[in-house]
């Protein structure tokens, strides 16, 4: 029995062994496999973090620029990202405000007491040290120098209403341009971009150019400093770009960039009419880009400030440019498309083919347009058979009176055509000649009329203004919608100024009789060019152009000269 009894105890205790080392085995093998998961995470986390190749979650702009433009920076891997801060503002002084009147404080609420200044700090010795000027405010060494976006807000507290961006001094490459390209067209409140000696190159102002075209508020592009190899400065100033003022001052334009910038301004197949402000001042504009710019001013009717200020424009350029302020004879091209536009409006389906022909829809072979003779001839058989079948109805009437004003018309043209080949093409001339007619007053009245109501109150095209016959050619006014000019600091000497002198003795005149086509120049600036401002041209140029510009104001007349007068 007591073996029987020790070998009972014998086994249990066996059992109790294999018990607790299956229990130990099970959770070393748990701790095991929970290491294992560990160590398979970490590897798959350091696999994601060593393959660059693998392409991110895309990021979407949500408006903050700044919170924007820093995840893109750092998505990009840049090493340092431009800070974003508000541009610095001059101090207020307290108890003034902005425009520096002190308040008097009738109406508003009692200010709080200012409270005295702190007695001054003294060194070891005894002396007082001297406080910091509250004036401005003292940064590190070189932190003016590191590169910065500086902003503009209507509200510091809200990060989305940036309205203005500055960018000075440090270079903009491709990828910075791609990042602005995405957080820009979200930014609702843009307007205006601060781009000064950026060195920028041809592949970001083509960049730039397509990105201004999203922005949805914006109106202010400033480039200055920037000179760019490929002047493709034309790009900013497409069909849909919303610029209406640039500034592209000393900037390296040379006389093939003035030429794109002409073509972009105007031409006889299309015009800008967005941009309000051009300046160019500060370039290496001669002659030959005076010319161009001159050209794209023909057809332009909406630029109303252009300054060629520091450039290198002498007599041929400045003639040029008066000779589209004054008038101006039409091209062949410009011919055709004045007939273009005037067969549009008096047959605007004259071109379509009918629905069922066989040529209706083909691009290699337009349709066949009736000649005249054809066409009078099926008027005039028309109305035989309209007479004869119905002499006293109301078709009959109607043709009749439209028969009268056709007769009306032609008697019109050929008296303005008569009266048009006895003028002369010389500008001096034309202003003495159109002094005190009454009946050439009413004409042109009438004109200016019928012009206005086929525009429908829109600025009028000059290919379809009113024109007078001269010498074989179509003269046209010139552009009186330009109203300041800058010239200063040029090679312009008497000859150019009397060619400008004249386009300003014609706009005075001619705006005495109509004044639809605009006002004309109000302000030119034509000082330090080669003709001194006491010369005889010069005296009478200014004289022209005081009374016309908008803040001159007419001396007080003492009592002895009212009663002279």
């Amino acid at each position: 029995m007591e073996e029987s009894q020790v070998s009972q105890s014998a086994w249990k205790r066996s059992m109790i062994t294999r018990r607790s080392t299956f229990v130990a085995n099970k959770i070393k093998m748990g701790k095991k496999l929970e290491k294992g998961l560990k160590e398979k995470n970490a590897s798959a986390v350091s696999q994601d973090e060593e393959n660059p190749n693998k392409t991110p979650e895309p990021y979407s702009c949500t408006g903050n620029f700044q919170a924007d433009f820093t995840e893109l920076c750092r998505r990009n891997s840049m090493t340092y990202i431009p800070p974003i801060i508000p541009r610095a503002r001059p101090p207020t002084v307290m108890g003034h405000t902005e425009s520096g009147k002190p308040d008097k404080g009738k109406g508003k609420a009692p200010q709080a007491p200012v409270e005295p200044d702190p007695d001054p700090e003294q060194d070891l010795d005894g002396e007082g040290i001297e406080a910091p000027p509250k004036t401005f405010t003292i940064k590190e060494k070189f932190e003016y120098f590191k590169p910065s976006v500086q902003v503009e807000m209507e509200n510091f507290d809200k990060p989305d209403t940036v309205t203005e961006i500055y960018i000075r001094g440090w270079k903009i490459v491709e990828p910075i341009m791609e990042i602005f390209k995405q957080c820009w067209p979200k930014m609702a409140k843009l307007h205006t971009i601060n781009l000064w000696n950026c060195g920028l190159s041809g592949e970001v102002i083509t960049i730039l150019a397509s990105t201004i075209t999203e922005i949805p508020e914006m109106r202010n592009l400033v480039l200055d400093g920037n000179t760019v190899v490929e002047e493709n400065w034309h790009e900013l100033m497409g069909e849909e770009s919303p610029i209406q003022n640039l500034s592209l001052r000393h900037c390296g334009i040379t006389d093939k960039g003035a030429e794109q910038i002409g073509q972009a301004l105007g031409s006889t197949k299309r015009c800008n009419t967005k941009l309000i402000s051009l300046n160019l001042s500060g370039n290496r504009i001669t002659d030959v880009g005076a010319e161009h710019i001159a050209l794209g001013l023909r057809m332009n009717r909406n630029l109303m400030s252009l300054s060629l200020a520091s450039n290198f424009i002498g007599d041929k350029g400045a003639s040029k440019i008066a000779e589209i302020l004054s008038r101006f004879p039409l091209t062949h091209e410009e011919v055709v498309e004045r007939r273009k536009h005037f067969s549009e409006k008096d047959f605007p389906e004259r071109n379509k083919s009918p629905p069922g022909s066989r040529r209706d829809g083909s691009k290699d072979r337009p349709a066949s347009v009736r000649s005249q003779s054809h066409m009078d001839k099926d008027k005039k058989g028309s109305k035989a058979s309209a007479k004869k079948k119905d002499p006293k109805g109301k078709d009959a009437k109607e043709e009749e009176k439209h028969d009268k004003t056709k007769k009306k018309e032609k008697e019109d043209k050929t008296l303005t055509k008569k009266e048009s080949r006895g003028t002369k093409a010389s500008i001096a001339a034309d202003t003495k000649g159109t002094k005190g007619k009454g009946k050439g007053k009413d004409k042109t009245k009438q004109a200016a009329q019928e012009v206005e109501d086929l525009s429908g109150g829109e600025v009028v095209n000059p290919l379809t203004d009113v024109a007078d016959f001269i010498d074989g050619q179509l003269w046209v006014s010139g552009n009186r919608v330009l109203i300041n000019l800058n010239l200063s600091r040029n090679k312009i000497a008497e000859s150019g100024m009397n060619n400008l002198l004249k386009a300003m003795q014609y706009q005075t005149t001619i705006l005495m009789d109509n004044k639809s086509g605009g006002t004309g120049l109000m302000r030119i600036a034509l000082l330090k060019n080669k003709i001194s401002q006491e010369h005889e041209v010069m005296r009478k140029l200014n004289d022209i152009m005081l009374h016309k510009d908008p803040y001159y104001k007419q001396p007080p007349q003492t009592p002895d000269v009212q009663s002279t007068t």
